[in-house]
């Protein structure tokens, strides 16, 4: 046992004295923070583009006021749809809407923002105007957009309006950047629902009836008899499928973490002829189990770490929220089935990971071995998202029973709290699975340490065989 204990302090040292390992380890949430941000930066520095409408020809004509029309409808969506996000804000922390939109208006206005209209429409320049239809009034679209001007007094898009050979609207969109779509795609839909309107007034319906219809957004509440409240569902209650779904992702991403770094450990010590330099003094198991206890304490460190920078930011964020997921998490049972199918997840991979590397001398050999084992841990997170809006599905029930997936399936289906006996059968599954690829793998292992044989199914099955001697 003091064997076992030297090599696992021995292997948590050699990279937990790393300065690589530490800033991996703080990096990690660093860009998991800018992997959110960076989309919203993205969209709130998204510049405005400026458009100028041209109706050409008299049936064309009204064309312009309906794509004015269609702005100033987007415009009442989004700010309808900003209404929306405070409230909803408001119902996750706990504070009033009022204190939501000071707080928001006081850090610079986000959801505005995030909301605002992307393009505008402006006067015709009068170069554009005086020009005769057809190839002048195109060379004068493609001056303005290829002039060398200021942010402010650039054209980014001419929109040529007409009607094809049918009488339907269509239109000609010039831009200044030919990779930009959104003035295409805006007058696209905003053609599209002219059209509509004019159907619809053909055969004899209101046009303002048509506009209200489209301009409606139903306020749709969500209820259940299982919210905490017993009527109306709030973000409490969707908690448990977002912890869930978190606990899948973190333990996907730890084991992946963890079994990599034994991987290399064990493929570089058996290159450097060092893994047996520990054989001639502590024996095959002793050292697996070393190697495995000793990633496993790297892996809880980073879990630590990861989890403070977590509730310190929440806490300082949004402390109602914070405390409603301690409550789902302790008083939900929900920390125990992430312990336990993190344990029997981890231990099953470990043990894989490290017989491979027993096997490798070169990254190259540890590739080809990797690639058909992340197309199985690829699986289970596919699956995870239709184990959360569907627990209950054939496909998912099947899946849970599979030991290899049973770590991460199981935890997304906590919240809807599954029969006893899947908890306990999976979770009876997943250990006997995980005791076996520890016999299997202690016995692959040890062959694997002392020759310089490559992994074939001849030499794997030799090697359980003669229990790796």
């Amino acid at each position: 046992m003091n064997r076992t204990l030297l090599i696992a302090r021995r292997e948590f040292a050699a990279y937990a004295r790393t300065v690589g390992f530490w800033l991996s380890l703080l990096a990690f949430p660093l860009f998991a923070v800018l992997g959110g941000a960076i989309p919203i930066l993205m969209r709130t520095s998204e510049p405005v583009r400026a458009v100028v409408l041209v109706e050409e020809g008299p049936a064309a004509q009204g064309l312009a006021g309906s794509v004015q029309d269609a702005l100033r409808a987007d415009a009442e969506r989004r700010a309808e749809n900003a209404r929306r996000a405070q409230e909803q804000a408001a119902k996750a922390t706990g504070m009033p809407k009022e204190a939501v939109a000071a707080a928001e208006k006081q850090g610079g206005g986000l959801g505005a923002s995030l909301n605002r209209q992307r393009l505008r429409i402006v006067e015709t320049p009068s170069t554009l105007a005086a020009a005769a239809p057809g190839k002048a009034q195109t060379q004068a679209a493609r001056d303005l957009l290829t002039a060398d001007v200021d942010r402010d007094q650039r054209i980014d898009s001419v929109v040529f309006l007409t009607r094809d050979s049918a009488g339907k609207p269509s239109a000609r969109v010039w831009t200044r950047r030919a990779a930009d779509d959104t003035v295409e795609d805006f007058v696209r839909d905003a053609l599209k629902t002219t059209n509509r309107r004019e159907v619809f007034e053909g055969a004899g319906i209101d046009g303002a009836v048509v506009t209200d219809t489209e301009r409606f957004r139903p306020d749709v509440t969500a209820f259940s008899p299982q919210s905490a409240s017993g009527g109306e569902v709030s973000f409490r209650d969707r908690l448990p499928t977002i912890i869930g779904l978190a606990s899948a992702f973190i333990l996907w991403s730890l084991i992946i973490t963890g079994a990599s770094i034994l991987l290399n450990s064990v493929m570089e010590e058996k290159s450097n002829k060092i893994l047996e330099v520990l054989l001639s003094s502590a024996s095959a198991t002793e050292i697996l189990t070393g190697k495995v206890l000793g990633v496993a304490m790297l892996t809880l460190t980073v879990m630590l770490v990861w989890a403070g920078i977590g509730t310190a930011g929440l806490l300082s964020t949004f402390p109602d929220a914070a405390r409603d997921v301690a409550a789902v998490i302790t008083e939900g049972g929900m920390i125990w089935y992430f312990v336990a199918y993190a344990v029997g997840g981890y231990l099953m991979y470990a043990v894989l990971f490290a017989a491979i590397g027993a096997f490798c001398e070169t990254p190259r050999d540890a590739q080809t071995l990797m690639g058909p084992i992340m197309m199985i841990l690829v699986i289970p997170i596919i699956v995870v998202q239709m184990a959360l809006r569907t627990p209950d599905a054939p496909l998912v029930k099947i899946m849970s029973w599979i030991p290899f997936f049973t770590p991460f399936l199981m935890p997304a289906r906590a919240p809807a709290d599954p029969p006893p006996v899947e908890v306990f059968g999976t979770m009876a599954g997943m250990f006997a699975m995980a005791l076996l690829m520890v016999w299997i793998a202690g016995r692959a292992f040890r062959a694997g340490a002392l020759s310089d044989v490559k992994l074939s199914w001849k030499t794997f099955g030799h090697a359980i065989r003669s229990g790796g001697r």
